[in-house]
């Protein structure tokens, strides 16, 4: 259990590692999320295109625009 509450059901798009970190990009509905996370969380994980996985949210700051 995770005390973050924005927690979104997600299925990975793509995965890019690079030499430190790796780039994740998940869909949730029609919207896609791009977290930035270590190259070796990603390769722990064996994240690929398709897996299902939880985008968790954690932030003490989140700014709202209205047009």
């Amino acid at each position: 259990m995770l005390s973050a509450r924005n927690q979104l059901p997600a299925t990975v798009k793509s995965v890019k590692l690079g030499n430190v970190m790796a780039e994740v990009v998940m869909t949730v509905g029609d919207v896609e999320l791009v977290a930035a996370i270590t190259r070796g969380s990603a390769e722990a994980m064996n994240l690929k295109a398709g897996d299902v996985v939880n985008a968790v949210i954690k932030s003490t700051e989140v700014m709202i625009d209205k047009s």
